[in-house]
C-alpha cells in the first residue's frame, strides 16, 4: 500500500472506470484529481499487486470533517481483505489529523458497497440526504 501521486492519475481514472461506482455522476476529471493530490498529497491511498492498482480509497480531511470516497477494489481481487486494509490505513490517517467521525458516500442501490461498509462497522444515517449542484 502507498499514497498516490500525480503520475498515477491516468491509472487511477482507468481503475475507477472499472472498479468504482460510477452511475449518475460525471467521470473523474484528471485536473481535479491532480488538484486534490497537490492540496493533500496523502489523500489517496492505493493498494497494488505486482505494480497494478487493485484498490483505492480517498481519505479527505477538511479540518473539521473526515470524508471517505472512491473505496474501490478490483472486481477480480474482492474478498481478499484489500478494502479493509485500505480503510484501516485511511482511518488511521484521518485519526492522526484529529478526526473523530468518518463518513462515506455510497450511491443508493449499491448493495455491494452497502454490505462492505456495514461489514466495516459503518451505519446508514437515514435522516440525512445529500444535496448536489454542479458548477
Amino acid at each position: 500500500m502507498r499514497r498516490a501521486d500525480v503520475e498515477d492519475v491516468p491509472a487511477l481514472q482507468a481503475f475507477w472506470a472499472v472498479a468504482g461506482e460510477n452511475a449518475s455522476r460525471p467521470g473523474d476529471d484528471a485536473a481535479l484529481v491532480e488538484n486534490l493530490l497537490r492540496r493533500d498529497a496523502d489523500a489517496i491511498l492505493v493498494a497494488e499487486v505486482d505494480g497494478e492498482i487493485v484498490g483505492t480509497v480517498i481519505a479527505g480531511w477538511d479540518g473539521w470533517r473526515a470524508h471517505l470516497y472512491r473505496l474501490a477494489v478490483d472486481p477480480d481481487s474482492r474478498g481478499q481483505g484489500i478494502g479493509r486494509l485500505l480503510m484501516r490505513a485511511a482511518e488511521a490517517r484521518l485519526r492522526s489529523l484529529g478526526a473523530i467521525r468518518f463518513d462515506a458516500m455510497v450511491l443508493s442501490g449499491n448493495t455491494l458497497g452497502e454490505r462492505a461498509w456495514a461489514a466495516m462497522g459503518y451505519e446508514l444515517q437515514e435522516d440525512w440526504r445529500r444535496w448536489v449542484r454542479f458548477a
